[in-house]
């Protein structure tokens, strides 16, 4: 199951090369909430593997964004005692705002708009 969250990135750690095969990158967003009239903050920690540590070079500290993300669970045997730990794993990121943002190269997924802005329908050219 994925999920999406959009918020501000407050912090953005180098590559972290874990072995030979296996890299990390860890990011923090801040996403805020009006609840009951009081603003709330929650600072969520991300991150990301393999190739999908290249996401976050296109945005700065500051930048609203968008985080496509699956959570994974692990569980850990030490000394006898299971440890358990949780991973939000983003797989996406695009920057918050309109389609012509999108269209500038932030998004890793084909635009649906033509250059000139112009929504372009599919073509059905199914047998059935």
């Amino acid at each position: 199951m994925s999920y999406e969250i959009t918020g501000k990135l407050i912090e953005k750690s180098e590559v972290q090369q874990k072995t030979e095969t296996f890299k990390t990158r860890e990011f923090v967003l801040e996403k805020t909430d009006d609840i009951g009239g009081r603003t709330i903050s929650n600072f969520i920690k991300f991150q990301s593997v393999q190739d999908k540590t290249a996401l976050l070079d296109r945005f700065q500290v500051g930048d609203t964004i968008k985080v496509f993300f699956n959570i994974r669970g692990t569980k850990w045997n030490k000394d006898g005692k299971d440890l358990y730990f949780t991973n939000l794993d983003a797989w996406r990121i695009e920057p918050e705002g309109n389609i012509a943002q999108q269209q500038s190269g932030y998004s890793d997924m084909p635009p649906a708009f033509t250059p000139d802005n112009e929504y372009e329908e599919p073509v059905d050219d199914l047998p059935f």
